[in-house]
C-alpha cells in the first residue's frame, strides 16, 4: 500500500516535469526562414518570433543616430547549403542576391547602434517579428562580412 503511494507520487512528478519541458520548448521555438519563405507565409507569421536570413542591400541602409533607428532591405538568399555551393559559394550567392532586382526583398527596422559589419552584400541573420505593415522588426542583428567567404589567394611556395 505504501509503495503504491510512492509510485503514484513519483508518476505525478514525472508527468509534471515532462509537461514543463514540452511547454517551454514550444514557447521558445523559433522559425528560421528565408525571405521567400517568410513572404509566402506572411499572414500566418505576423507577430510571431522568427529568425530570418538574407543579403543586405547596401544602398538602402539608413541610420538615424538620434533615435538609433536603422532601416535597410535584405534580399532572398537560398537556405539550402547544397544550392548555395552549386551557385558558387556564399559570397557569390550574396552578391547575386543584391544585384538581382527580381529577388524578393523585405524592409528591416532595428533599434540600436549601427554595426560595423553592416555593408552591401553582408549576410544578415535577424531575430524579430514581422509587422502587419510588412516590415520586419528585428530585436537581434547578426552580420557576416561577405569578404570572409571569398576564396583566399593561393600563395606561391617560393614566397613571391
Amino acid at each position: 500500500m505504501q509503495n503504491r503511494k510512492y509510485l503514484i507520487g513519483g508518476g505525478l512528478i514525472l508527468a509534471a516535469v515532462i509537461y514543463l519541458v514540452i511547454s517551454s520548448t514550444k514557447a521558445n521555438a523559433q522559425y528560421f526562414l528565408t525571405v521567400d519563405e517568410l513572404l509566402a507565409r506572411k499572414d500566418e507569421m505576423v507577430g510571431r518570433q522568427v529568425r530570418l536570413s538574407g543579403a543586405v542591400i547596401g544602398d538602402t541602409i539608413q541610420y538615424n543616430p538620434d533615435d538609433l533607428e536603422l532601416r535597410f532591405m535584405i534580399a532572398h538568399v537560398p537556405g539550402d547549403l547544397d544550392e548555395v555551393e552549386s551557385e558558387g559559394g556564399l559570397a557569390a550567392v550574396l552578391a547575386a542576391a543584391v544585384r538581382d532586382p527580381n529577388r524578393n526583398r523585405i524592409e528591416v527596422v532595428y533599434y540600436g547602434p549601427k554595426p560595423d559589419l553592416l555593408r552591401n552584400e553582408a549576410q544578415a541573420i535577424l531575430t524579430g517579428t514581422l509587422g502587419e505593415d510588412g516590415v520586419f522588426y528585428a530585436d537581434e542583428l547578426l552580420l557576416k562580412c561577405p569578404t570572409r567567404y571569398e576564396a583566399a589567394e593561393p600563395q606561391a611556395a617560393d614566397g613571391r
